[in-house]
């Protein structure tokens, strides 16, 4: 039996007090929130959950074997850096923390202490994007060209972190596990229509090796809410869509063929190619139980996550990358793994 600990139930915190509760080789001992009103709301759900105010008291002693961090992003770092010297493994959401110094250090606090660190990348546990991986592992897009993907909604607004860390995380984590690999170079625009020097919609441009393109949309001031992502390869393209009634992929058996010849000096060389549209069965699946589920099992294993700590400190680091750009008025920001390459 994994006993869980939990710190913060405010706007996801009671979705792992429900989850962790909800398996059988789990069990949420603690969980603690600043404010008595959500103690009060949750407790008679929950009995078996002692519901407390005091951080403390989940994580001293032995009684907790891992802790599930739901705060605002600003507290992550303390409240991790806590857990894992307390020798608590941890599930923290995202983003991982503010700056990549943050992530670095608990990443190595978690090896030196044998710890588990994971990341709550929920979507790296969503069953449209793991098929999406299958199929461009597969070859069936072909070369992947670019990719562009759209997060937005009216609201909800947040104060602590602005669009991009809010919603682009999602998005580069996304990007990250599907091209396997960083991007080399951002850049960004947005704008603070709301509250003074928080971004409130962001529009982010990032170059990953091999000269794939990838463009990221993020809002709260949107009419319309969008999970969307579109991945286009040389010979299909796909579009993943969260919303849909339909199944979260269709496959566009589209392209453009190159022609050896052109029969008249107004006609091009490029045809375009329309095949067949095709939306495949994708079995769904709840991603914040499989998240679970998945920490349950590395800590049992000591196997490291899907969404480690690297994974989350990389996310990190292109956040920041982004915040640099918006700063500089979009100017394009050159990544540290590239001038690395560059040196060797």
């Amino acid at each position: 039996m994994i006993r869980i600990g939990i710190l913060g139930l405010g706007h996801w915190g009671p979705n792992h007090l429900r989850t962790f509760n909800s398996l059988p080789d789990c069990a949420v001992l603690k969980a603690a929130d600043l404010q008595a009103s959500r103690l009060r709301a949750l407790a008679p759900s929950f009995p078996q959950t002692e519901f407390v105010s005091d951080v403390r008291e989940v994580l001293e002693g032995d009684g907790v074997d891992a802790v599930v961090i739901a705060t605002p992003t600003g507290t992550h770092f303390k409240l991790a850096q806590a857990a894992l010297s307390a020798g608590k493994d941890v599930l923290c959401e995202k983003p991982l923390t503010l700056t990549a110094r943050e992530s670095k250090t608990l990443m190595e606090l978690a090896r030196s202490r044998g710890r588990i660190l994971m990341v709550g990348h929920v979507f790296l546990f969503n069953a449209g994007i793991l098929w999406l991986k299958s199929y461009l592992d597969s070859g069936g897009v072909g070369r992947v060209l670019y990719v562009h993907a759209t997060r937005t909604n009216l609201g909800p607004i947040r104060s602590d972190v602005n669009a991009s860390f809010d919603l682009a995380s999602h998005d580069i984590s996304i990007l990250n596990f599907l091209l396997e690999g960083v991007p080399v170079a951002v850049n960004a625009t947005g704008q603070s229509y709301l509250s003074p020097h928080v971004e409130d919609v962001v529009f982010v441009s990032l170059v990953y090796p091999g000269d794939v393109l990838a463009n990221v949309h993020v809002s709260w001031l949107d009419p319309k809410k969008v999970r969307e992502i579109t991945v286009v390869g040389e010979k299909r393209m796909v579009v993943w869509n969260d919303l849909s009634a339909e199944g979260p992929i269709t496959v566009y058996d589209k392209g453009v063929i190159r022609e050896p010849y052109y029969s008249d000096y107004g006609e091009f060389n490029l045809l375009v190619r329309q095949g067949e549209i095709s939306i495949p069965y994708v079995k769904q699946f709840e991603p914040v139980r499989a998240q679970a589920i998945h920490f349950v099992d590395c800590i049992k294993e000591r196997k490291a996550p899907r969404s480690d700590g690297a994974g989350g400190l990389a996310v990190v680091r292109v956040l920041e990358a982004v915040e640099k750009s918006l700063s500089a008025g979009g100017r394009r920001i050159e990544l540290r793994e590239k001038a690395r390459r560059r040196r060797r």
